[in-house]
């Protein structure tokens, strides 16, 4: 692999964000969630609907990236580091994809609802 292969990967660099503050539950609802925390993390505390696609199993080939769907991608972290490149890579690829602002620690501080998997 080349070295701009692996700088697409860094978890730097601005993309497209959407601040939890201004998304009501019905806008919410318009985007395919991909939550790209480790599967442990997500069972933990995650946006209800979401999806679990951790940053290190990610692929845009996933079923989950199919025309099946032509809603916008909302990828979440914990922080909103990890979830830059997944934008990165997904708009590369021509899929309208955003990074929720402040990630999971943002959405906790405003105090939005989640939920819990086992």
């Amino acid at each position: 692999m080349n070295i701009k292969h692996w700088l697409q990967w860094l978890p730097f660099g601005k993309v497209p964000q959407l601040d939890p503050a201004s998304l009501s539950p019905a806008q919410l609802q318009q985007y395919l969630i991909v939550d790209v925390r480790t599967g442990t993390e997500w069972r933990q505390s995650h946006i209800a609907g979401s999806h679990n696609l951790p940053l290190h199993r990610f692929s845009i080939n996933a079923a989950l990236f199919q025309p099946r769907t032509r809603k916008p991608v909302l990828c979440i972290c914990l922080s909103a580091h990890r979830s830059t490149p997944a934008v990165r890579k997904l708009r590369e690829a021509g899929i309208e994809a955003y990074e929720l602002k402040g990630g999971m620690l943002r959405w906790w501080r405003l105090g939005l609802p989640t939920e819990r998997s086992r």
